[in-house]
């Protein structure tokens, strides 16, 4: 039906671009406030995926490849901004550290973490088969930005102001083994920083000559 109503609509003009939404909703029954076809979950889709992915067959004398885990947790009713700051805490830690760290810092985004991580751990073991639960520490974890709702705050004079209701995606990687001594790459000392200098003026040279 609505296809035969488009058919009789001319191509030109925003025309169909204008109708086509509520000829949708009058066909399907259902209401579409944005008529788009991107996929916008599809990196949602993707991180939990790479839990079902499958290595060939290790050579002799490789060292064993460690196993991991990636969880998430969609449309968190919580600023981006603000789990940004805790999701780069727990960087690097091995997993009883991060949940001890996230038990003391009182924040809405420290418990939503440290359910997810409990989550991953959880999943890590009954899953992908891992030995030990607190053999594992954070590889990854980050931030996603989700849907944001505006709504209406009433002011003086009969006036308006919009407010911003902030969803945020959270995604951590889990991965066996101890964790490294740096996960960021340590600051040089001042004997390092020497010996780089020293290099660079002995690494010099002097154009037009031998």
């Amino acid at each position: 039906m609505a296809l035969s109503l488009l058919s009789n609509i001319s191509p030109s003009g925003n025309i169909v671009i204008n109708l086509l939404p509520r000829i949708l909703s009058c066909e399907f029954g259902c209401k579409i406030k944005n008529f788009h076809t991107s996929n916008v979950n599809h990196k949602i889709e993707k991180w939990p995926d790479q839990n079902e992915w499958v290595y060939p067959p290790q050579k002799p004398g490789e060292p064993r490849r460690p196993a991991f885990i990636c969880h998430h947790r969609e449309n968190i009713k919580y600023s981006p901004k603000k789990m940004w700051y805790i999701a780069c805490m727990v960087r690097g830690l091995s997993v009883d550290e991060a949940i001890k760290q996230l038990s003391f810092l009182p924040m809405k985004g420290a418990v939503i973490v440290k359910e997810v991580i409990q989550e991953a751990q959880e999943l890590a073991v009954n899953e992908q088969n891992v030995e030990f639960k607190s053999n594992l520490w954070v590889a990854q974890s980050f931030v996603g930005k989700a849907l944001i709702i505006k709504g209406l705050r009433k002011h003086a004079r009969m006036r308006f102001g919009v407010v911003h209701y902030r969803y945020c995606h959270y995604f951590v990687r889990l991965v066996e083994g101890p964790p490294p001594k740096h996960y960021y790459k340590p600051e040089l000392t001042g004997d390092e920083k020497l010996e780089e200098y020293f290099a660079e003026l002995r690494a010099r040279r002097i154009h037009r000559t031998l």
